[in-house]
């Protein structure tokens, strides 16, 4: 097997396991699905598919993704108003992961639930990629906690004051009574038809 075969195998096999498991794989399993005895030899492969920039390790020292996922082919891009020849041209690759995600330490995802957002595009069922690490600006969609309840709304700042909209009619913009507390900022909608 080529070098860059076993490679495509050992990130394949990573992913697999990602997919599957839903957490990355210890050392002593990446032992056993790429078939190394001994941990130098894993040390060694992690530490080129982290040179390759397939994984990381966070600040604990655990193994975590950073583009396992096989990146797709960027084809050109399609008009949305009135057709035209689509022509398949390999323009490049792309991961979905370098595309949605800036900082993957402070992300995580969300499903929506009502439809207070549905103005902005977000409707029930939904995932939306929130940056936690992210200071939010007026006009930015955020997840906050308003007087103990959580919601996801526009974040609006005029002067001193902060409060939170809807995009929906059907609902009133939310003034913080004790408190607001902005967990993150929405970076993204996933949707899955």
């Amino acid at each position: 097997m080529a070098g860059d075969d076993k490679t495509k195998a050992r990130i394949d096999a990573v992913t697999d396991f990602y997919l599957k498991n839903g957490r990355m794989p210890s050392f002593s399993e990446l032992g056993e699905i790429w078939k190394l005895r001994s941990k130098n030899a894993v040390f060694k492969a992690v530490n080129k598919l982290k040179g390759l920039g397939v994984l990381e390790k966070d600040r604990k020292g655990r193994l975590i993704p950073r583009s396992i996922t096989s990146p797709f082919k960027l084809l050109g891009s399609v008009e949305a108003g009135f057709p035209s020849p689509a022509e398949e041209e390999l323009a490049d690759t792309i991961s979905l992961d370098e595309l949605l995600i800036q900082n993957r330490e402070a992300t995580f995802l969300l499903k929506v639930t009502g439809d207070s957002m549905s103005g902005a595009g977000i409707l029930p069922g939904d995932m939306v990629i929130v940056n936690k690490g992210q200071t939010p600006k007026s006009g930015d969609i955020v997840i906050a906690e308003v007087d103990g309840e959580w919601t996801m709304k526009y974040f609006r700042k005029r002067g001193g004051k902060v409060f939170l909209v809807p995009a929906n009619p059907k609902y009133k913009p939310i003034k913080p009574k004790n408190y607001l507390r902005v967990a993150g900022v929405v970076t993204a909608v996933v949707r899955k038809y």
